[in-house]
């Protein structure tokens, strides 16, 4: 058989070989080329919830920005008003108070929170400002969340000739007031702006005034009214039954204040403010049977 008709039959496993090898190439080759391509859509992908994000955080920044800017126009809310516009009202009437004065420590403030402790009353904050004047005889002022400001005249003290346990006895009373607010009930002025925000209206200048000059109206005229001085009343009775000495105490304030009221001009507008002493004693009394 001739080589040159051989030849070609031989060469055909070695083409076709050939062939096979350089398919599988180009394959691997498009392979590669595609992989590369995915990373691209990947990484492209990537950068684009990079910048979704990026957009996000930068919208949640200005949304708290704007948060934080209209908040600057906010009244105080409720817990914190109060504390606020009793502490106003004291430096409007600082003068006719006579309260910024240098005062000794007269060591009230330990008595008192020791009574306070006593009944109950623990984590309790307060103020007592002495002040030296005679136109308020005593006073209990809303504050924040467990806190008080107590307002007490030196001169009325001295008239009676006050014990540390009689004018925690006074501070008591008022402290069942500012628990049952009703110092803030007696104001009777509209006080829905508190917590409120102005942003978009105009500072209500009006309604601040409104309840400072409603604070003069209850401290100097207005008081409490007998329903009201009935409930406190009893309240101090039914606490201070448990200690008998201490409501021993509290029936011989209330004869003090009694006969300080009836007998001395300067406390006639005592009784305005906390009707009456001369009933709190009745109704203090225990009701005689009828045989």
């Amino acid at each position: 058989m001739k080589l040159g008709f051989i030849l070609p039959f031989l060469m055909m496993p070695i083409l076709a070989a050939y062939s096979v090898e350089q398919k599988t190439s180009e394959e691997l080759q498009d392979e590669v080329i595609d992989y590369s391509n995915i990373q691209k859509v990947l990484k492209k992908d990537g950068l684009e919830k990079s910048a979704k994000l990026k957009r996000k955080i930068v919208q949640q920044i200005k949304v708290e920005k704007e948060k934080i800017k209209v908040e600057k126009y906010n009244y105080p809310p409720e817990e914190e008003f109060w504390g606020f516009a009793s502490r106003m009202w004291l430096v409007k009437n600082a003068q006719e108070l006579n309260w910024d004065a240098p005062r000794p420590d007269y060591g009230i403030k330990k008595t008192f929170k020791k009574l306070l402790e006593d009944l109950g009353y623990y984590n309790e904050q307060f103020k007592i400002l002495v002040i030296d004047s005679p136109n308020i005889a005593r006073l209990g002022l809303p504050s924040g969340k467990n806190e008080s400001i107590f307002i007490l005249s030196l001169p009325f003290m001295r008239a009676l000739d006050l014990t540390k346990v009689d004018i925690s006895l006074l501070l008591l009373e008022d402290f069942f007031r500012i628990k049952e607010q009703m110092f803030i009930k007696n104001l009777g002025v509209d006080t829905k702006f508190i917590g409120s925000n102005f942003a978009k209206s105009e500072f209500d200048k009006a309604g601040l005034l409104n309840v400072l000059k409603a604070y003069g109206q209850v401290a100097f005229k207005k008081g409490f009214t007998f329903q009201q001085q009935y409930e406190i009343t009893k309240k101090m009775d039914k606490i201070l039954k448990s200690k008998p000495e201490i409501w021993s105490y509290y029936l011989k304030l209330l004869r003090k204040i009694d006969q300080l009221v009836k007998n001395n001009l300067m406390y006639k507008e005592y009784i305005k403010i906390y009707p009456s002493p001369e009933m709190q004693l009745q109704w203090l009394s225990p009701k005689k049977k009828v045989l």
